[in-house]
């Protein structure tokens, strides 16, 4: 029996719309914004198998340059081709979430393929890394800045503004909004990442209470800085010496993705490394014929001029560290009681916690240092005119 879009016009009479969520394994229609990163693939693959249905978005400029993720989804897209019934439950859309007419025109597509739009996934995120300072050099530099909040909070804002008509006359609707733990954290060397998350983090909190009302749920996932950062778009701007490790101790996210990027190289690329190598064969590795080699991954992390890059993340790899993110992703996606916020893996939790501890001594001292001001300004109050 073949199987019916979940919002076909059909002759028997509507049925009473509920104000609640449909039952957590019943159909849903998911909307993933950006659908070639590893997470909304594997968590379109999940939703599908569990029956859902799906519209996911991709650049179309992207797609046909067969640029950055565009690989990985077009394996996926075969994948579904083979599946009779994950095939009925996809629709792919173009979709540059910068573009506001792209989004509504995406929106219009998804619910007139399906009917509805029951979860809007927001993932679309990119990475800069480079100190502040850094980012400062010249006009290709700051320019970076505008681009990381085009891509990070208007890239999702634009798409949320061209769903929530939908959801509200619906009085039905989940937006998730995946971020980080750097929603929470300021990580140096990230200052622009973690800005762009803060703020998008910022606009979902005082969205929520504006669509409670309509029976729309928020949440925000906070997944380890790690999985957003090596799962999309890695962009690195030249170095400065002044924020050398030699010159500056802090712990500068440029140094720490460049080493983890450099193992990622040793288990994708062995040969090009001559630890594994013997004797002789280390010796004949000094000559100049050996020494001209591709640059690591890492080191592309300091080249002298604007780098951008996607992690090649061992398949292995990638579906651990993407694990525990798609499983929370879809255990809260269209539930009934979802929580307002999320944060990912034990690690991410004790961080934010710790971070929240800090905060809160910070501002047991704010209060005494406010009573002071509120007692001084009492007794001046309180003295009688003269």
């Amino acid at each position: 029996m073949p199987q019916q879009n979940p919002g076909a016009p059909t002759s028997r009479p509507p049925r009473p719309r509920s104000p609640t969520f449909p039952p957590h394994n019943a159909p849903r229609v998911w909307f993933i914004i950006t659908g070639t990163s590893p997470i909304a693939i594997a968590t379109a693959k999940q939703v599908l198998d569990h029956g859902d249905y799906v519209v996911t978005g991709v650049v179309p400029a992207e797609f046909d340059k067969r640029e950055g993720q565009t690989e990985d989804f077009r394996a996926f897209l075969e994948e579904v081709k083979k599946n009779e019934r994950w095939r009925e439950r996809l629709r792919v859309v173009g979709l540059d979430g910068r573009v506001v007419s792209q989004c509504q025109a995406a929106i219009a597509e998804a619910v007139e393929a399906f009917g509805r739009i029951d979860v809007l996934l927001g993932s679309t995120s990119e990475a800069v890394v480079g100190a502040v300072e850094e980012l400062a050099q010249n006009s290709r530099t700051l320019s970076l800045v505008e681009e990381t909040f085009e891509t990070n909070f208007f890239g999702n804002v634009n798409i949320i503004k061209a769903v929530l008509p939908i959801m509200r006359r619906r009085k039905n609707g989940h937006i998730i909004m995946l971020t980080g733990i750097s929603g929470h954290l300021g990580t140096p060397g990230l200052g622009m990442y973690c800005s762009s998350q803060w703020a998008i983090e910022g606009y979902c909190d005082s969205l929520a209470y504006e669509i409670a009302p309509f029976n729309i749920k928020m949440s925000i996932v906070q997944a380890n800085m790690e999985i957003n950062v090596l799962t999309n778009r890695l962009t690195a701007v030249p170095p400065l010496p002044q924020y050398s490790q030699a010159e500056n101790p802090a712990p500068l996210a440029r140094d720490i993705f460049s080493g983890l990027l450099d193992k990622l190289d040793r288990i994708n690329n062995p040969s090009m490394w001559n630890e594994e190598k013997s004797p002789s064969e280390s010796a004949s590795a000094t000559s100049p014929e050996a020494v001209m080699h591709e640059p690591s991954t890492g080191d592309l992390l300091s080249s002298e001029t604007v780098t951008s890059l996607y992690p090649q993340l061992p398949a292995s790899f990638k579906s651990t560290l993407i694990a525990e993110t798609v499983f929370a992703l879809t255990a809260i996606g269209g539930h009934d009681n979802p929580p307002a916020r999320h944060i990912v893996g034990l690690e991410g939790v004790i961080a934010v916690k710790d971070k929240l501890k800090t905060t809160s001594e910070e501002l047991e001292d704010f209060i005494e240092v406010s009573n002071a001001v509120d007692i001084a300004r009492d007794t001046d109050s309180s003295t009688p005119a003269q």
